[in-house]
């Protein structure tokens, strides 16, 4: 065992089964997939792999994720928290997370303050956050490359792969330019809409999260040498 993993295990504070909780999330859409445990062994088997292992309390046993679905976790980032007795697994997920086939393991929901008073939209449980749309975009695509529920227009992009949502791309830019030489707003918005559309799919399947395109932005804003906003 490195020094480097032994004081790494020093810092997390193990139960008395010598048991650490691990959140998987996923890199790119943010959502939260599932909750494991890991033990010392598992712990050292992910960090060396960089894909996750966990220990099953119900067989006993150690587990890779994905061994026998292929619906693996390739780790992008671990962290601990303050206390030392929780870790965060930022990972990229192939398939669905859950045994159930579901994106993630957390999809029931339990009503809070009554039916009435629930959010429908991401962007109104932000608070009225207006891009709060991309939020929810982004995590239903990511459920849709994971699921791939037969029938929809988004599992059929993702099948065809890149080509074609790429000619889709092309095909959406070249609408919103004749929308905006024609000067139909209205024709405007729906195409501006669809072309955002493609391109949050083409990021799933390239794996890019929205956040990388936000930090982007940021660093040309700051660079006004550089600047190709301004």
């Amino acid at each position: 065992m490195s020094t480097a993993l032994g004081e790494l295990e020093s810092q997390i504070r193990w139960n008395e089964d010598g048991l650490v909780p691990a959140i998987v999330q996923d890199a790119v859409s943010k959502e939260v997939l599932m909750l494991a445990y890991m033990n010392r062994e598992s712990l050292a088997r992910s960090i060396e792999s960089g894909e996750t292992w966990f220990w099953s309390r119900s067989r006993g046993e150690l587990w890779h994720k994905g061994a026998t679905s292929g619906h693996t976790q390739r780790i992008v980032s671990m962290h601990y928290d303050c206390d030392g007795d929780t870790l965060l697994v930022r990972a990229e997920q192939k398939g669905a997370a859950c045994h159930t086939g579901q994106y993630t393991c957390f999809f029931n929901s339990i009503p809070v303050g009554g039916e009435s008073d629930q959010p429908t939209t991401a962007a109104e449980a932000a608070g009225g956050d207006r891009f709060g749309m991309l939020n929810e975009l982004e995590a239903i695509i990511a459920r849709r490359h994971a699921e791939r529920p037969e029938g929809t227009y988004t599992t059929y992009l993702f099948e065809k792969g890149v080509d074609k949502i790429l000619k889709k791309i092309g095909e959406e830019s070249a609408e919103v330019i004749i929308a905006a030489k024609n000067q139909d707003n209205d024709e405007l918005r729906s195409e501006a809409a669809d072309l955002i559309f493609h391109l949050m799919v083409l990021l799933r399947e390239r794996g890019l999260p929205l956040d990388e395109i936000m930090r982007e932005l940021g660093a040309r804003h700051n660079k006004p040498t550089t600047n190709k906003m301004r």
